[in-house]
């Protein structure tokens, strides 16, 4: 495989990965709170992400990637863009369905092409663009519907900015890792992917390790009473996130994170398959705009 192409594979691997650890936390999140949920993807994540630099160290035999000159502020933003979005989307979903919430989110791959051209110069052709806009507009046809709707006129508009803002941030968060690994000197680009995932998982677990002592002891102590859960939750967040850095070491975030969209689709089968419900025509529709959208992506990007 053209090594160029190997963002493909490593988005969708990241996808499942990342399905798997949202709904952990989830419902580590009615033990220990927002925040202490928060904490636990970063914590116990943190351990991991050595191991996967060291084990990449010993196979490719490089010497540790050199920060450029941008590479801390860029990392900075990443790590706290992350954090506060995390924060917002499991407070989002404490209020409001979970489908609500994905909506809302998954604007993300819009916000992240307009962050891209303005932090990094990450310039998309017309027909990405376009591809992107339509795998947006399907991901919001297969999550909106009129009981979606009821639900956030009866919610009020808190859940709305919360899973807004969580798009916005997420997509900050993506253009951020992105500027961090372009701004490492040396490596390959899955050195400097992995590089770029130890420090940003570091200040993340420093930064909130340091709020909940001073602001939130219970759910520090939470984090760490509930070891067995968040230790899965931490490995497979941090393998998650390893495939997305590689994704953004390798192409534009806008093009990972509209690939990514296929996670909605992965979602709608199983959830067909399960409860052997059939899809109604808007829900079609809505997922043939996905696919219209991830083969435009795939189609233009490299």
């Amino acid at each position: 495989m053209d090594m160029s192409l190997l963002w493909v594979p490593a988005t969708l691997i990241a996808s499942a990965g990342q399905v798997a650890r949202n709904t952990m936390q989830r419902r580590l999140t009615e033990k220990i709170g927002t925040v202490g949920a928060t904490q636990v993807r970063f914590l116990y994540g943190f351990p991991f992400s050595l191991l996967f630099l060291l084990l990449m160290l010993g196979f490719t035999g490089e010497p540790l990637p050199r920060p450029g000159p941008g590479f801390a502020a860029f990392i900075l933003l990443g790590a706290l863009a992350q954090i506060l979005a995390t924060g917002l989307m499991l407070a989002a979903m404490r209020q409001r369905s979970f489908s609500v919430v994905t909506a809302l989110i998954k604007t993300e791959a819009v916000q992240i092409a307009v962050f891209g051209l303005v932090f990094l110069g990450d310039r998309l052709p017309p027909v990405a663009i376009a591809a992107i806009v339509l795998a947006t507009a399907g991901v919001i046809l297969v999550t909106w519907s009129p009981r979606t709707a009821g639900d956030i006129r009866t919610g009020g508009i808190l859940p709305v900015a919360l899973g807004v803002a969580a798009g916005a941030l997420f997509a900050l968060s993506a253009v951020g890792f992105r500027g961090a690994i372009l701004n490492l000197e040396s490596g390959s680009a899955f050195l400097r992917a992995t590089t770029a995932l130890a420090w940003s998982l570091f200040l993340q677990t420093a930064i909130l390790a340091l709020w909940l002592l001073l602001f939130d002891r219970p759910a520090l102590l939470g984090s760490l009473r509930e070891w067995r859960s968040s230790v899965g939750a931490g490995f497979v967040g941090a393998a998650a996130s390893q495939f997305w850095f590689i994704g953004f070491a390798l192409t534009a975030a806008a093009n990972v994170r509209t690939l990514a969209l296929v996670e909605v689709l992965m979602a709608q089968a199983v959830s067909r398959r399960v409860f052997a419900q059939s899809a109604t025509p808007r829900e079609f529709a809505g997922m043939g705009l996905i696919v219209l959208g991830v083969l435009g992506i795939l189609l233009t990007a490299h």
